[in-house]
Protein backbone atom coordinates (compact mmCIF):
# COMPACT_ATOMS: atom_id res chain seq x y z
CA UNK A 1 0.00 0.00 0.00
CA UNK A 2 1.36 3.42 -0.95
CA UNK A 3 2.24 5.66 1.96
CA UNK A 4 1.70 9.40 1.64
CA UNK A 5 4.85 11.47 2.01
CA UNK A 6 5.46 15.19 2.13
CA UNK A 7 6.60 16.42 -1.30
CA UNK A 8 10.37 16.72 -1.31
CA UNK A 9 10.35 20.34 -2.52
CA UNK A 10 8.34 21.53 0.50
CA UNK A 11 10.01 22.38 3.78
CA UNK A 12 8.71 21.01 7.07
CA UNK A 13 7.82 24.55 8.18
CA UNK A 14 4.25 24.64 9.59
CA UNK A 15 1.80 26.46 7.33
CA UNK A 16 1.15 30.10 8.06
CA UNK A 17 -1.90 30.32 5.82
CA UNK A 18 -5.21 31.02 7.55
CA UNK A 19 -7.14 27.97 8.82
CA UNK A 20 -9.05 26.36 5.96
CA UNK A 21 -7.32 28.43 3.28
CA UNK A 22 -6.73 26.52 0.06
CA UNK A 23 -3.38 28.19 -0.66
CA UNK A 24 -1.76 25.45 1.41
CA UNK A 25 -3.59 22.84 -0.67
CA UNK A 26 -2.60 24.33 -4.02
CA UNK A 27 1.01 24.69 -2.85
CA UNK A 28 1.03 20.99 -1.99
CA UNK A 29 -0.52 20.02 -5.35
CA UNK A 30 2.16 21.92 -7.25
CA UNK A 31 4.88 20.26 -5.18
CA UNK A 32 3.40 16.81 -5.73
CA UNK A 33 3.41 17.31 -9.49
CA UNK A 34 7.00 18.53 -9.45
CA UNK A 35 7.97 15.40 -7.52
CA UNK A 36 6.06 13.21 -10.00
CA UNK A 37 7.97 14.79 -12.88
CA UNK A 38 11.34 14.59 -11.11
CA UNK A 39 11.80 18.36 -11.47
CA UNK A 40 12.78 19.20 -7.89
CA UNK A 41 16.19 20.58 -8.89
CA UNK A 42 14.96 22.13 -12.13
CA UNK A 43 11.83 24.02 -11.07
CA UNK A 44 11.80 27.76 -10.45
CA UNK A 45 8.92 29.42 -8.59
CA UNK A 46 8.28 33.08 -9.47
CA UNK A 47 6.70 34.73 -6.42
CA UNK A 48 4.91 38.11 -6.67
CA UNK A 49 3.10 40.05 -3.91
CA UNK A 50 0.15 38.62 -1.98
CA UNK A 51 -0.54 35.49 0.04
CA UNK A 52 1.57 33.59 -2.50
CA UNK A 53 4.60 35.38 -1.03
CA UNK A 54 4.39 33.06 1.97
CA UNK A 55 5.74 30.30 -0.27
CA UNK A 56 9.13 31.88 0.31
CA UNK A 57 8.90 30.10 3.68
CA UNK A 58 7.74 26.73 2.35
CA UNK A 59 9.38 26.19 -1.04
CA UNK A 60 12.66 24.27 -1.02
CA UNK A 61 13.61 24.94 -4.65
CA UNK A 62 14.70 28.05 -6.50
CA UNK A 63 12.58 31.16 -6.01
CA UNK A 64 12.69 34.53 -7.77
CA UNK A 65 10.77 37.47 -6.29
CA UNK A 66 8.75 39.84 -8.45
CA UNK A 67 7.09 43.20 -7.91
CA UNK A 68 3.32 43.24 -7.55
CA UNK A 69 1.75 42.01 -10.80
CA UNK A 70 5.08 41.60 -12.57
CA UNK A 71 5.62 37.86 -12.19
CA UNK A 72 4.96 37.12 -15.90
CA UNK A 73 7.60 39.68 -16.91
CA UNK A 74 10.13 38.15 -14.52
CA UNK A 75 9.21 34.65 -15.68
CA UNK A 76 9.69 35.74 -19.30
CA UNK A 77 13.23 36.90 -18.64
CA UNK A 78 14.14 33.89 -16.53
CA UNK A 79 12.73 31.33 -18.99
CA UNK A 80 14.27 32.93 -22.06
CA UNK A 81 17.69 32.84 -20.46
CA UNK A 82 17.15 29.39 -18.89
CA UNK A 83 15.01 27.57 -21.46
CA UNK A 84 15.63 24.16 -19.91
CA UNK A 85 14.15 25.15 -16.55
CA UNK A 86 10.57 24.45 -15.40
CA UNK A 87 9.31 27.97 -14.65
CA UNK A 88 5.95 28.85 -13.13
CA UNK A 89 4.29 31.83 -11.50
CA UNK A 90 1.77 31.50 -8.69
CA UNK A 91 -0.46 34.59 -8.56
CA UNK A 92 -3.60 35.79 -6.84
CA UNK A 93 -6.51 37.56 -8.52
CA UNK A 94 -5.55 41.04 -7.37
CA UNK A 95 -1.96 40.50 -8.48
CA UNK A 96 -2.77 38.91 -11.85
CA UNK A 97 -6.07 40.43 -12.94
CA UNK A 98 -5.66 43.97 -11.57
CA UNK A 99 -2.19 45.48 -11.29
CA UNK A 100 -0.68 42.71 -13.44
CA UNK A 101 -3.32 42.53 -16.17
CA UNK A 102 -1.06 43.98 -18.87
CA UNK A 103 1.74 41.60 -17.89
CA UNK A 104 -0.35 38.43 -18.07
CA UNK A 105 -2.02 39.39 -21.35
CA UNK A 106 1.32 40.29 -22.90
CA UNK A 107 3.04 37.07 -21.85
CA UNK A 108 0.11 34.92 -22.94
CA UNK A 109 -0.21 36.73 -26.27
CA UNK A 110 3.50 36.20 -26.97
CA UNK A 111 3.18 32.53 -26.12
CA UNK A 112 5.99 32.56 -23.58
CA UNK A 113 6.99 29.02 -22.65
CA UNK A 114 6.16 29.02 -18.95
CA UNK A 115 3.16 28.19 -16.75
CA UNK A 116 0.93 30.56 -14.82
CA UNK A 117 -1.04 29.20 -11.87
CA UNK A 118 -3.79 31.63 -10.96
CA UNK A 119 -5.29 31.40 -7.46
CA UNK A 120 -8.77 32.91 -7.71
CA UNK A 121 -10.42 33.53 -4.35
CA UNK A 122 -12.29 36.68 -5.45
CA UNK A 123 -10.62 39.00 -2.97
CA UNK A 124 -7.40 40.76 -2.06
CA UNK A 125 -6.41 38.29 0.65
CA UNK A 126 -3.24 39.69 2.16
CA UNK A 127 -3.94 43.42 1.97
CA UNK A 128 -7.30 43.58 3.74
CA UNK A 129 -10.08 41.90 1.79
CA UNK A 130 -10.76 44.61 -0.77
CA UNK A 131 -12.72 44.01 -3.96
CA UNK A 132 -10.71 42.22 -6.65
CA UNK A 133 -11.42 42.08 -10.40
CA UNK A 134 -12.93 38.62 -9.80
CA UNK A 135 -15.19 39.61 -6.87
CA UNK A 136 -18.72 38.38 -7.60
CA UNK A 137 -21.75 40.63 -8.02
CA UNK A 138 -23.30 41.16 -4.59
CA UNK A 139 -20.20 39.89 -2.77
CA UNK A 140 -19.28 42.03 0.23
CA UNK A 141 -15.69 43.19 0.70
CA UNK A 142 -14.02 45.94 2.70
CA UNK A 143 -14.42 48.26 -0.31
CA UNK A 144 -17.90 47.02 -1.34
CA UNK A 145 -19.67 47.01 2.01
CA UNK A 146 -23.10 46.44 0.48
CA UNK A 147 -21.92 44.04 -2.20
CA UNK A 148 -20.31 44.55 -5.58
CA UNK A 149 -22.50 46.56 -7.92
CA UNK A 150 -21.93 46.12 -11.67
CA UNK A 151 -23.21 49.62 -12.40
CA UNK A 152 -20.31 51.22 -10.52
CA UNK A 153 -17.55 48.60 -10.50
CA UNK A 154 -18.22 46.44 -13.55
CA UNK A 155 -18.48 42.68 -13.74
CA UNK A 156 -16.15 39.95 -12.45
CA UNK A 157 -13.37 39.13 -14.90
CA UNK A 158 -13.22 35.56 -16.19
CA UNK A 159 -9.50 35.17 -16.78
CA UNK A 160 -9.48 31.62 -18.16
CA UNK A 161 -11.98 32.65 -20.82
CA UNK A 162 -10.03 35.83 -21.63
CA UNK A 163 -6.68 34.04 -21.93
CA UNK A 164 -8.20 31.25 -24.03
CA UNK A 165 -9.33 33.76 -26.67
CA UNK A 166 -5.71 34.68 -27.43
CA UNK A 167 -4.03 32.82 -30.27
CA UNK A 168 -0.77 31.75 -28.62
CA UNK A 169 -1.67 29.86 -25.38
CA UNK A 170 -1.61 26.08 -25.78
CA UNK A 171 -3.45 24.97 -22.63
CA UNK A 172 -5.93 26.95 -20.52
CA UNK A 173 -8.04 25.33 -17.80
CA UNK A 174 -9.94 26.11 -14.61
CA UNK A 175 -10.39 23.77 -11.64
CA UNK A 176 -12.27 24.10 -8.35
CA UNK A 177 -10.54 22.89 -5.17
CA UNK A 178 -13.67 22.47 -3.02
CA UNK A 179 -14.16 18.75 -3.78
CA UNK A 180 -11.86 15.69 -3.97
CA UNK A 181 -12.78 15.33 -7.65
CA UNK A 182 -11.80 18.92 -8.35
CA UNK A 183 -8.52 18.50 -6.48
CA UNK A 184 -7.61 15.40 -8.50
CA UNK A 185 -8.51 17.15 -11.75
CA UNK A 186 -6.40 20.15 -10.75
CA UNK A 187 -3.40 17.93 -10.07
CA UNK A 188 -3.75 16.36 -13.52
CA UNK A 189 -4.17 19.78 -15.12
CA UNK A 190 -1.07 21.21 -13.46
CA UNK A 191 0.91 18.15 -14.54
CA UNK A 192 -0.26 18.52 -18.14
CA UNK A 193 0.65 22.21 -18.15
CA UNK A 194 4.14 21.47 -16.84
CA UNK A 195 4.64 18.63 -19.32
CA UNK A 196 3.66 20.88 -22.23
CA UNK A 197 6.10 23.51 -21.01
CA UNK A 198 8.94 21.00 -20.69
CA UNK A 199 8.19 19.87 -24.24
CA UNK A 200 8.59 23.47 -25.42
CA UNK A 201 4.98 23.82 -26.54
CA UNK A 202 4.36 27.31 -25.16
CA UNK A 203 2.22 29.24 -22.68
CA UNK A 204 0.01 27.33 -20.24
CA UNK A 205 -2.51 28.77 -17.78
CA UNK A 206 -4.16 27.02 -14.82
CA UNK A 207 -6.87 28.80 -12.83
CA UNK A 208 -7.65 27.39 -9.39
CA UNK A 209 -10.91 28.38 -7.71
CA UNK A 210 -10.21 28.81 -4.02
CA UNK A 211 -11.69 30.16 -0.81
CA UNK A 212 -10.72 32.88 1.64
CA UNK A 213 -12.57 32.10 4.89
CA UNK A 214 -10.97 35.03 6.73
CA UNK A 215 -11.95 37.77 4.30
CA UNK A 216 -15.22 36.12 3.31
CA UNK A 217 -16.20 36.14 7.00
CA UNK A 218 -17.01 32.42 6.99
CA UNK A 219 -15.87 29.22 8.60
CA UNK A 220 -13.91 26.89 6.33
CA UNK A 221 -16.96 24.62 5.94
CA UNK A 222 -19.22 27.56 5.12
CA UNK A 223 -16.74 28.68 2.49
CA UNK A 224 -16.95 25.28 0.79
CA UNK A 225 -20.74 25.59 0.62
CA UNK A 226 -20.41 29.11 -0.77
CA UNK A 227 -18.04 27.91 -3.46
CA UNK A 228 -20.44 25.16 -4.49
CA UNK A 229 -23.52 27.39 -4.57
CA UNK A 230 -22.05 30.66 -5.85
CA UNK A 231 -18.42 30.60 -7.05
CA UNK A 232 -18.40 27.45 -9.18
CA UNK A 233 -21.63 28.22 -11.09
CA UNK A 234 -20.19 31.57 -12.19
CA UNK A 235 -16.58 30.51 -12.83
CA UNK A 236 -17.32 27.24 -14.57
CA UNK A 237 -14.49 24.68 -14.26
CA UNK A 238 -13.23 23.04 -17.43
CA UNK A 239 -10.60 23.02 -20.14
CA UNK A 240 -10.98 26.19 -22.19
CA UNK A 241 -8.18 25.57 -24.66
CA UNK A 242 -6.06 22.54 -25.51
CA UNK A 243 -4.18 22.93 -28.78
CA UNK A 244 -2.49 19.55 -28.50
CA UNK A 245 -5.81 17.73 -28.11
CA UNK A 246 -7.28 19.63 -31.05
CA UNK A 247 -4.58 18.47 -33.47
Amino acid sequence: MAEYKRPSCLKTTPSGFCPGCMHSLSTKLIAEVIDDLGQQQNACHIVPVGCSTLNLLYWKGDIVGAAHGRAPAVATGFKRTNPERLVFTYQGDGDLAAIGLAEIIGAANRGENFTVIFANNQTYGMTGGQMAPTTLIGQKTTTTRFGRDAATTGFPMKMAEIISELEAPVFVARYALNTPKGINEARKGIKKAFELQLAGKGFTFIELLMNCPTNWGMTPLQSLDYMESTTVPFFKPGVYKDKEADK
